[in-house]
């Protein structure tokens, strides 16, 4: 086949070439030829397109994230071993220990091909956790559908679900969390977050980089295909379009072979225990172009790389094609000369095709050849880390005020008699309704190490046999509250999935996130983006924990829809002991006593029942009060810790009339309830900083008077009644546990089986 040497474009200057349609603007193009001094070759337009692309670049949104930096106190780095711009975020946890973690997206790929789509989102960020040395401990998912009941709901969510399950459970690792949330607006843009955490020892902790002249790099694993060419670039950056009712062509979504990459992943962690790796880099979006130039551009010199010399599983495949590849399970080292005879060895013994493709040089060139001929020569820097920044206009939304204006005050609600009805329907309604058909398929429990998973309001997992320690992790975000108020809406998800993992007993450290919104080239949008990003920063530093690292996820809208402003945020958070996590459920211990932490305000804006009962959004968000849920999280843990709470359980969505249905139906116990006067309130209110907990009679008077003399509210709301088959709430009658259990678990598999 012809190639399209660096020789010839310098020979060629006015030869179209398709920038394009590769993604890249006319003054992108315009400034790659002025980097280089000639027009690109066709392998370093490849490379420069995928590089530039929003997915990989984040052209939009550097300007924005930077703040999360620029408000990060040295406090709040003592404990960070790695941060943001790395593979994955790394916290030190003590005892030698730590943890990395990191949330990424694969959503419009997960809309073409649900299974592999999702599959490979989950493939993807455990090489994330394995490249910084670490050993992938679970996964999470955090979802995102159109309605349920709707036609293409029903094509992509059971492939997703399987894609998730069926990937995850083949590694061996558990799912321990996530979330499944309908919403009209991500009818056509699903969204597909997937979390990974791992563990290491401190001195096990390893960075991207190609340093030491000489080192060689070898790239291991899967054979390179045709898979995904076009993913990062044009799939990952660029809204669907629904013009004349058609979609754009689009490209391959990646494949995966979840078994060559559970060889993979222990093949890297031999490798590391050997301490024969310099650097090391998945290949995920972009390919051996990310790799190769990430790695290249964070040494401390050039490299060179023979591109004929990489295993191909395709025939005719062109040097542009093997750069962009996203072909799965594919990992890239930096090993020096000494080691790569055992480097080479450890590879032979799990069976993992290893190759050595190129060397660290001198100087501060990437040098690509093709059969002895130069293909790309460039300054890797201007590829992966000084692409284009844009500052794009900001503007609020022209109907922001009306859409706070339209409060849900007005809203008829139900009379008393209809409250016990209503407590029925909302748990049966998609958001609220049990999530255990989406679970059930996904293996929570492999390996042994998991403490909590769904239905817990976080999953937990055991790091440390020897002593233990175990990690927390909740991920959250109501897109309707985030629609009516960005910068409050984040804080709102930080605040959820920081109760989440404290009122498990778990002391929240760290934050991950994944930011999905609509087009960049929007306004408003980038109003909303700014202002969830700022509100989530603010939020970090008031709760004093750093945002370790996250992954920013534009163009989700089809033609001029865009999805709600879905900033979802992940909490880790540290147990000493496991043994005293808190559960969801309520046990069997009669007497029990039942108690409210919090106050309860009417706050139904953006809040389920406005949204299942009357379809409304509006109003503004319940309000965040970060040191009150500072506050509730140092007395959870405290409770934790000294043996006084038996199970616990936040109020979030549906408010209390939903904790209650869940903590009763997950124990199997029954439970008196005594509310206050406005009972429509007091149920469905979604007011923020509150927690349903369970006391044993022994320690209601020490838990009550820690929460008094801490200044934390509390009252009395009912009592466990394991004699009982039945939520009965004074003045309005019982709920037998059975038909709570039929409409809360009936709904997913009616729609979906």
């Amino acid at each position: 086949m012809t190639v399209d040497t660096v020789k010839n474009a310098e020979s060629t200057p006015d030869q179209e070439q398709p920038y394009k349609e590769l993604g890249l603007k006319d003054d992108e193009y315009a400034r790659i030829k002025d980097i280089l001094g000639r027009r690109p070759t066709d392998a370093e337009l490849a490379m420069y397109s995928v590089m530039w692309s929003e997915h990989c670049s984040y052209k939009s949104s550097k300007v924005h994230l930077k703040y999360f930096s620029d408000t990060t106190t040295d406090e709040m780095r003592e404990k960070m071993l790695a941060g943001i711009g790395e593979n994955a975020g790394v916290v030190d946890i003590g005892d030698g220990w730590a943890i990395t973690f990191k949330a990424e997206s694969h959503n419009h790929p997960s809309y073409v091909e649900p299974y592999q789509g999702a599959a490979t989102g989950v493939g993807g960020i455990v090489r994330d956790i394995l490249a910084m040395g670490a050993r992938p401990l679970a996964v999470m998912d955090p979802l995102r559908f159109g309605p349920a009941d709707a036609p293409d709901t029903r094509r992509v969510l059971p492939g997703i679900v399987a894609g998730v399950g069926g990937y995850g459970n083949c590694l061996g690792l558990p799912n321990i969390g996530g979330e499944v949330v309908f919403d009209a607006t991500y009818a056509g843009n699903p969204l597909v977050n997937a979390l990974c955490v791992g563990a290491m020892r401190v001195e096990d902790l390893h960075l991207a980089h190609a340093s030491g002249t000489g080192n060689k790099v070898i790239l291991f694993g899967a054979r390179t295909g045709l898979d995904g060419i076009g993913g990062v670039s044009v799939l990952a950056s660029e809204t669907f379009d629904d013009s004349a009712g058609k979609r754009k062509k689009l490209p391959s979504v990646q494949v995966g072979d979840p078994f060559t990459e559970k060889v993979l992943i222990e093949c890297c962690l031999e490798l590391f225990a050997e301490r024969i790796v310099v650097g090391i880099q998945d290949l995920g979006g972009a390919g051996l172009a990310c790799a190769t130039s990430e790695l290249a551009s964070a040494g401390d010199g050039g490299m060179h790389v023979y591109l004929d010399r990489v295993p191909l599983r395709a025939t005719g495949m062109t040097p542009a094609e093997i750069l962009s590849s996203e072909s799965q399970e594919r990992m890239c080292a930096v090993v020096r000369p000494e080691d790569l005879d055992a480097f080479m060895a450890v590879c032979a013994k799990w069976d993992v095709i290893a190759t050595e493709i190129g060397e660290v040089t001198e100087g501060d060139r990437l040098v690509i050849t093709w059969h002895d001929e130069v293909v790309l020569d460039v300054p890797p820097r201007t590829v992966a880390h000084e692409g284009p920044v844009y500052n794009r206009p900001i503007e609020r939304p022209a109907d922001q005020d009306a859409l706070q204006a339209d409060t849900p005050d007005g809203l008829p609600k139900p009379a008393r008699e209809e409250l016990l009805d209503l407590v029925k329907t909302m748990a049966a309604s998609p958001n609220l309704a049990s999530k255990r058909w989406v679970t059930q398929q996904y293996d929570r429990y492999v390996r042994g190490g998991t403490v909590l998973s769904q239905p817990a309001d976080s999953g937990m997992i055991r790091i440390d046999e020897t002593t233990n320690r175990g990690v927390a992790l909740s991920t959250d975000c109501n897109g309707r509250y985030a629609k009516l108020d960005p910068y409050a809406g984040a804080q709102l998800a930080l605040a959820e999935a920081y109760r989440n993992v404290s009122t498990t007993g778990a002391t929240p450290v760290a934050v991950t996130n994944c930011l999905n919104f609509g087009s960049p080239e929007d306004p408003a949008v980038m109003w909303q983006f700014e202002q969830a990003v700022k509100g989530l920063a603010d939020g970090c530093v008031e709760l004093g924990i750093p945002v370790t690292g996250g992954n920013v996820s534009f163009y989700n809208q089809t033609g001029a829809t865009a999805i709600l402003p879905t900033p979802v945020v992940g909490v880790l958070g540290v147990i000493d002991d496991v043994r005293r996590r808190i559960p969801t459920g309520i046990g069997a211990e009669a007497g029990e006593t039942l108690l409210l932490l919090g106050e309860t305000h009417a706050e139904f804006g953006g809040s389920e029942w406005a949204h299942v009962v009357h379809g409304h959004l509006g109003g503004l968000p319940p309000k965040v009060d970060l040191q009150r849920e500072k506050l509730l999280g140092e007395v959870l843990v405290a409770g934790s810790r000294d043996g006084m709470l038996s199970a616990a359980h936040d109020l979030s969505d549906g408010g209390l009339a939903q904790a209650l249905v869940e903590t009763c139906l997950i124990g199997e116990v029954g439970a008196r309830v005594f509310l206050e006067a406005d009972l429509f309130t007091e149920l469905f209110s979604e007011s923020t900083g509150r927690v349903l907990v369970a006391v044993p009679r022994t320690e209601e008077l020490r838990f009550t008077d820690m929460c008094t003399a801490r200044g934390l509210p509390w009252r009395k709301v009912g009592v466990v009644d394991p004699e009982s088959d039945a939520l009965e709430v004074q003045e309005l009658g019982s709920l037998p546990l059975a038909e709570l259990r039929e409409a809360w678990e009936g709904t997913l598999p009616a729609l979906f089986d």
